[in-house]
């Protein structure tokens, strides 16, 4: 028994179509195939996999009512903070070019040490988001 790799992660968002917009314009990532659940919501990939799931405001207390954890009636959603997610990417350039067309605040550094530059940047819910650039 062993945890293989990160599957997903999942965000509340209080305006799902900019933060779909965000993920796939901003991002450069796609938004894909979703079960047909009772709730909006959208599925955003990396490749093949789905590796954000996007809720749409009320998403998080139908999934609540049906017995996933996550806040309940008259609980905040969510199951405790997150101080942001981190992506490996390729093209530094290309990336920072688009966050600037785009108006993006966004902070660079290089990681003492390391071959390892890393861009951040937040998603229109404030979650911060870390692009890691190896050995750009």
């Amino acid at each position: 028994m062993a945890v293989q790799s990160l599957d997903h992660y999942t965000i509340i968002a209080s305006n799902l179509e900019r933060s779909i917009e965000f993920y796939t314009d901003t991002l450069g990532l796609r938004n894909g195939e979703r079960p047909e659940f009772d709730f909006p919501g959208a599925w955003i990939y990396v490749g093949d996999r789905a590796v954000v799931h996007l809720l749409g405001t009320d998403g998080a207390q139908k999934m609540a009512d049906g017995g996933v954890f996550g806040g309940g009636q008259g609980e905040a959603p969510g199951t405790g903070s997150i101080h942001h997610v981190a992506f490996r990417a390729a093209d530094l350039e290309g990336y920072v070019k688009r966050l600037k067309a785009q108006n993006i605040p966004m902070k660079e550094q290089d990681v003492p040490g390391w071959p390892l530059h890393q861009v951040f940047l937040e998603d229109p819910d404030g979650v911060t988001i870390e692009l890691n650039f190896w050995d750009e």
